[in-house]
């Protein structure tokens, strides 16, 4: 029985350990009027999406969508930042982020900062805009 044990404890040592990449978990965007949660993609654990999960005017539709069928979808609850494969600890690149208040989509990378803000780059051909967003 003893060799067991130690057969399994040493499988659970060897076993790595994956910790939470430093840009997961609830963010609060530059205006402060929404709050994004950021976890694995639904499907594809190895990329990141965020989704809105609080916003000041709760009740706000996606009015200015390209697509008229999805003017009338609550931004709640909405895929906000899509794709995002990981660069390197705390850097993520090659998404997509949804403006709502444009209706427009950007490629973007997000990185966590060492005073534990996250910057968000929303980009179009080179030129990008970056916002700083702070734990939620």
């Amino acid at each position: 029985m003893r060799p067991i044990l130690l057969a399994a404890a040493a499988s659970l040592l060897a076993t790595p350990a994956f910790a939470a990449d430093p840009v997961e978990g609830e963010w609060l965007t530059q205006a402060g009027t929404a709050k994004v949660r950021i976890a694995p993609c639904a499907g594809k654990a190895d990329r990141l999406c965020g989704t809105v999960v609080w916003l000041k005017n709760a009740g706000a539709k996606d009015a200015n969508n390209p697509d008229p069928k999805l003017r009338d979808r609550a931004i709640v609850g909405m895929n906000l930042i899509r794709d995002f494969k990981q660069a390197g600890p705390g850097r993520w690149t090659g998404g997509k982020i949804y403006d709502p208040e444009s209706g427009k989509t950007y490629d973007s990378k997000i990185s966590a900062n060492a005073n534990g803000t996250l910057k968000v780059e929303g980009c179009v051909l080179v030129v990008c805009q970056a916002q700083t967003w702070r734990r939620g």
